[in-house]
């Protein structure tokens, strides 16, 4: 009946101050409460702190249909789908479902005044805090709220602004550093933005909004910031993806998200389940991180453009423009990133596990103080001299022209033309000799000193010497290259010495430094050891696969037996041979007193084994011959899949970054940490997990961060907080200023 009536025209009696929900329904809220009004009449009301009556209300103006789902859940703050929520909770459960469950602890207190009492007497003799909260049975942050120490928690400041006004600066109120904050105060409510974004109206994503406050969870992640922009990685995503599609989080959020979890060690897109949104989402501006399937979405967004190995290159530019030194030498190296699941992937010889196993090949460059530069996803059954020479193009690119580069790479890269080609690309190289060598004379070795990059010195044991190797492949088969080889004696296992050949087309650096460049090619190894085990260098990122080239040429496996074919059969008939030649030789030479007869047919009984064996050796080896070394892939797996790769290098690229801002935060702790030699990078992801509170001022962010578990470690992120201030980086998105601070550490009782 009611719905029968509300479908009359509209009465436009709506009193002053009365938001209008539909035509002639409004909304009048206030601090005593709601009123709903419906064509005229005063329909629902509920009091302030009623929540239960207030989503009654939102239920029953769409069951009446006076208005509809997405027409009341912008009048009410929220999305549609929360009034759809309410709605099939009141159809179960009834008013009383609509009542918001208690946040927060639902037992009863464990600080009794008994216990307060108890614990001031432990604190007043002298105890630490630990020691108080082993005998009480309550934690250390009880005991710190029973002292006294913890400040109340705050209602937060003022709400934030409409949707496209929305300032970064949230409250009026002088926020000096001495200025008391609100501990953990409650996000800027961001509903508003969100029912837009849903209903794409939000544009390029929401803006970064702060709440002053004290005690942030991981403020420390903030730290990271000025040393993020300097690797490009926002500004490089700019120029490649211009911008996501309409939504609440936008570019720079996500990938700020993606860096912030790397660093907080949380590095895969399901991290996000570990760490709490809301604490991360105060650091981002925001209310709460996304989640991961937002992430998901994002990263798969991002991934449809097809641009991933365009961001790799825009990084690699940016590194290079803003390390010009670090490029003198560029280590390269391939990297086989292992494959667990159940698909049908080509397998490759894996160096770390000793034994082939189904995976994907990269090949990483790295400049010479091992920070990656840039990668690509090799080709399958691809060797790494024939990666070098795909990647010569694009080093140039890097490196720019007219800069003089040396290649660095180990054996898997040895092929006399490709040595030929780096040289006629304009770069030069430095790698280890390959297969037996001659060993030089004992008197030509002299003692050969070096002082390394940090200051270390080093001596080897070296002669200089050149090597012409002949090219027997390719356009340049018969030519000669011609390097200068120096050579490092060594003790060995047994005893003794052993020679190990060094080539290079350098014939400028000291021998000493040709050794000491060669020996830091494992710089690259140990980013990769060190990734692996905290940003997830191997991980599976997304789970999607596509049908291998079927026309692609793979190693013949039939050439490989053929060829054990070939071997056995040498053996065999060597084998026949000797027992041939030994019979004779008996007959030959009889023992004294036995007569011996050497006839043809004894003869030719001894020589059929032999013959047997030479036509097996020969049918060997005509079909060795005939079994060609490569075949079409199809004709060998035709389910043969390849991984997806465009998400793995956009998940890349951000672990670059994150792995390049750690560096450089953990290289601006030396001078400033005695230890930073070995604890440097441990340093600074405690920093980066730590507390900490934000004060906002006119166009300024202060984070002030709390004290390390150590004086000399909160003495040098004091330091390194100093270089970030005087760094001058802006919050992205936004016009404030950074500026970081330590509290100090209080004095011992």
């Amino acid at each position: 009946m009611m719905a029968r009536m509300l479908g009359q025209l509209p009465l436009p009696l709506l009193p002053a101050g009365a938001a209008e929900i539909a035509p002639g329904v409004g909304l009048l809220a206030g601090e005593d409460g709601g009123l709903v009004i419906v064509h005229g009449l005063a329909t629902f009301a509920w009091d302030a702190g009623d929540e239960a009556g207030r989503r009654l209300a939102a239920v029953q103006l769409v069951r009446l249909r006076a208005a509809s789902q997405g027409q009341v859940a912008g009048a009410f703050g929220v999305d549609p789908a929360t009034i759809w929520r309410w709605d099939q909770t009141l159809a179960a459960d009834g008013v009383a479902g609509l009542v918001p469950a208690r946040r927060g602890p639902k037992g009863a207190s464990k600080l009794t005044p008994e216990l307060a009492a108890r614990i001031a007497g432990l604190d007043a003799e002298g105890k630490t805090l630990r020691e108080i909260a082993a005998a009480t049975g309550v934690s250390t942050f009880s005991v710190r709220n029973a002292l006294g120490r913890v400040a109340a928690r705050g209602q937060g400041t003022a709400a934030g602004t409409a949707a496209g006004s929305a300032s970064p600066v949230a409250g009026e109120d002088d926020q000096r550093p001495g200025a008391a904050v609100a501990v953990l105060p409650d996000p800027v409510p961001r509903d508003a933005e969100r029912v837009l974004a849903r209903w794409g109206l939000l544009g390029e994503g929401a803006v970064p909004v702060f709440t002053p406050g004290a005690r942030y969870p991981l403020a420390g992640l903030l730290l990271a910031l000025p040393a993020l922009e300097a690797t490009g990685l926002l500004e490089c995503a700019r120029g490649v993806y211009g911008r996501l599609k309409d939504g609440f989080y936008g570019l720079a959020a996500t990938l700020l998200t993606l860096v912030f979890l790397a660093l907080a060690g949380e590095p895969r897109a399901e991290g996000a389940t570990r760490v709490p949104p809301g604490a991360l989402g105060r650091v981002l501006g925001l209310d709460r991180a996304p989640e991961v399937k937002t992430i998901r979405r994002k990263l798969g967004e991002l991934a449809a453009a097809g641009q991933a190995a365009d961001l790799i290159m825009a990084l690699a530019r940016h590194h290079a423009a803003a390390r010009p030194a670090a490029l003198g030498f560029l280590h390269a190296d391939g990297h086989a990133r292992v494959y667990y699941g159940t698909r049908d992937v080509q397998k490759t010889h894996v160096a770390r596990l000793k034994f082939p196993a189904p995976a994907t090949m990269e090949t990483w460059v790295t400049d010479q103080d091992g920070d990656p530069v840039f990668m690509v996803i090799a080709e399958p059954s691809d060797s790494l001299a024939g990666e070098l020479r795909r990647l010569l193009p694009k080093l140039r690119q890097v490196a720019g022209q007219g800069r003089r580069v040396t290649v660095c790479f180990d054996r898997g890269g040895w092929s006399p033309a490709l040595f030929a080609d780096i040289t006629a690309a304009g770069f030069d190289l430095l790698t280890w000799r390959k297969g037996p060598a001659p060993d030089l004379p004992a008197e030509v070795f002299t003692t050969a000193a070096c002082t390394d990059d940090r200051g270390r010195a080093h001596e080897y044991d070296l002669a200089d010497s050149t090597a012409e190797l002949g090219i027997s492949e390719g356009p340049r088969k018969g030519q000669t290259v011609t390097l200068r080889q120096v050579t490092r004696r060594v003790p060995a296992r047994g005893g003794g010495t052993r020679q190990i050949h060094a080539l290079t087309s350098r014939t400028d650096l000291p021998a000493g430094e040709v050794c000491w460049r060669l020996t830091a090619r494992w710089r690259e190894e140990n980013y990769f050891r060190y990734a692996r085990t905290r940003f997830a260098l191997d991980a599976l990122d997304s789970y999607a696969a596509a049908p291998d080239d079927p026309d692609r040429m793979v190693p013949n496996p039939a050439r490989k037996t053929a060829a054990a074919r070939v071997r056995q059969a040498e053996a065999a008939a060597q084998a026949a041979e000797a027992a041939r030649d030994a019979a004779l030789l008996q007959l030959r030479s009889p023992a004294p007193g036995q007569a011996s007869y050497l006839t043809n047919q004894v003869i030719n009984a001894l020589a059929a084994p032999v013959e047997a064996s030479r036509r097996e050796l020969e049918e060997a080896d005509t079909a060795a011959a005939g079994t060609p070394a490569r075949i079409p892939l199809g004709t060998l797996a035709p389910d043969m899949v390849r991984l997806e790769a465009e998400v793995k290098q956009i998940t890349h690229a951000i672990r670059m970054a994150a792995y390049n801002t750690e560096t450089a935060l953990a290289r601006a702790l030396h001078g400033h940490y005695a230890r930073a030699s070995d604890e440097a990078y441990a340093l600074i992801r405690e920093a980066l997990t730590a507390s900490g509170d934000v004060h906002l001022a006119p166009g300024e962010l202060l984070i002030r961060l709390d004290p390390l578990t150590a004086p000399r470690r909160t003495q040098a992120l004091a330091a390194l907080c100093d270089q970030l201030t005087a760094a001058g980086a802006r919050y992205p998105g936004t016009d404030l200023v950074l500026r970081y601070e330590v509290k100090s550490c209080p004095s011992p009782a």
